[in-house]
């Protein structure tokens, strides 16, 4: 694994050993694609990275210019790998932080006053595939207070998933498939 762009482009990332099945890293090519539609909206970002694993995504966001990066994960191995690959990135430690925190519990009061007063302008989410995780984490963004004006959440799910078109604040715009995983791209409802 490697950083795709921006300031550390090339870098290559610290990974779970080779037998730890627990952490699975989105492959380069498919994050290279992500990054190609998120485009210009990752410069001067606010960036919550959930399910963090190695922080991939959101290393990726710090090397193309997100002004900020949370990464949220509940294993000790994947923070302390986030916290070595964030510290690949220029200013990467000044701008982002890791959170230990078990997501399965949703955005509580508790999650939500760790993640401090900025509203987030990108989300993404890859907690483990096939495990009802993903539905219930997208209903949580829906209902919690941590979104901008015009927010852009992604899930990383197997193909096959099948997520909530629309939620009371969030609406599925796009998906796109690589290999076994999909993204699958949310955007506020038009009031």
């Amino acid at each position: 694994m490697r950083i795709i762009g921006g300031s550390a482009k090339g870098r290559r990332l610290f990974t779970p050993q080779a037998d730890n099945k627990a952490i699975r890293p989105t492959a380069d090519r498919a994050r290279e694609a992500l990054f190609n539609i998120i485009g210009s909206r990752v410069k001067d970002s606010y960036v919550l990275d959930l399910f963090a694993g190695t922080g991939g995504f959101g290393c990726e966001a710090l090397s193309r210019g997100a002004r900020r990066v949370v990464f949220v994960d509940n294993s000790s191995l994947s923070l302390d790998l986030i916290n070595k690959n964030a510290a690949l990135i220029p200013a990467g430690p000044n701008r982002s932080e890791a959170i230990r925190y078990n997501l399965s519990k949703g955005f509580t009061e508790t999650l939500v006053s760790r993640l401090g007063k900025h509203r987030f302008d990108l989300i993404f989410a890859d907690p483990p595939y096939l495990t009802q995780l993903s539905a219930g984490i997208l209903t949580s963004i829906d209902k919690s207070c941590v979104l901008s004006n015009d927010p852009l959440i992604i899930i990383e799910e197997r193909k096959n998933f099948n997520p909530p078109e629309k939620l009371d604040n969030l609406h599925q715009i796009d998906n796109r498939r690589y290999g076994v995983c999909s993204f699958f791209f949310n955007r506020l409802n038009k009031k």
